[in-house]
């Protein structure tokens, strides 16, 4: 069975540079990456859809040449502040409004870009009663061909699922938009995915 898929997911994040204030640093990152949320939360996101995935602190290093020891130790001379958050979107048709949107309220990268079903047991089970009527009319097939009648049917098995991986995409925010410019917003094409299922009916012969 071939499905499209309804949902997309991606991550964005806002990562901060600057100097030894950590707390400068962290309450510029926080305002965008608020700024960012608020902007998502009111496109009709729900909040269970918000996740923060990772919230990082961490110095930046000036070393010193040194030819003959002993060396100096590195010296700290700033801090890079970084936060990361996951949004799933349930329809299609706002995401590419939704990465664009979070570049224009301050995130300065987007990635993970992935689509999936939200419901795959559904698709599963369409697929599921499909091959079973397959295999049905092929048994049929098999009992004419054979000079035979078919009787009960003893068992099924089910031999695997396919299972629904999302599919990735991945782009680059240009260093232009990093610095403030305009940003196009994507054109989202999620294509399609297929599941298989694998069933074998085993009958009485008459």
């Amino acid at each position: 069975v071939t499905a499209v898929p309804d949902v997309a997911q991606f991550s964005f994040s806002v990562i901060t540079e600057g100097g030894t204030n950590i707390s400068a640093l962290q309450k510029e990152n926080t305002k965008k990456v608020n700024q960012a949320i608020e902007f998502i939360k009111g496109e009709g996101v729900d909040a269970k859809d918000i996740r923060t995935q990772n919230y990082n602190v961490s110095p930046r290093h000036e070393y010193s040449r040194c030819f003959r020891g002993p060396c100096p130790p590195p010296k700290i001379v700033g801090y890079t502040v970084a936060q990361n958050v996951l949004i799933k979107v349930r329809g299609l048709e706002k995401a590419g409004e939704l990465i664009g949107g979070v570049v224009e309220h301050g995130a300065n990268s987007v990635s993970e870009l992935s689509f999936t079903i939200d419901k795959p047991e559904q698709v599963e089970n369409e697929a599921r009663a499909q091959a079973i009527e397959e295999a049905k009319e092929k048994a049929e097939v098999m009992a004419k061909a054979g000079d035979f009648k078919i009787g009960k049917l003893v068992s099924i098995q089910e031999g695997g699922i396919s299972p629904i991986f999302p599919l990735r995409k991945s782009f680059m925010i240009p260093e232009a938009v990093q610095a403030g410019g305009d940003f196009e917003p994507p054109t989202i094409e999620p294509g399609s995915q297929e599941v298989t299922v694998n069933v074998t009916l085993q009958y009485e012969i008459k």
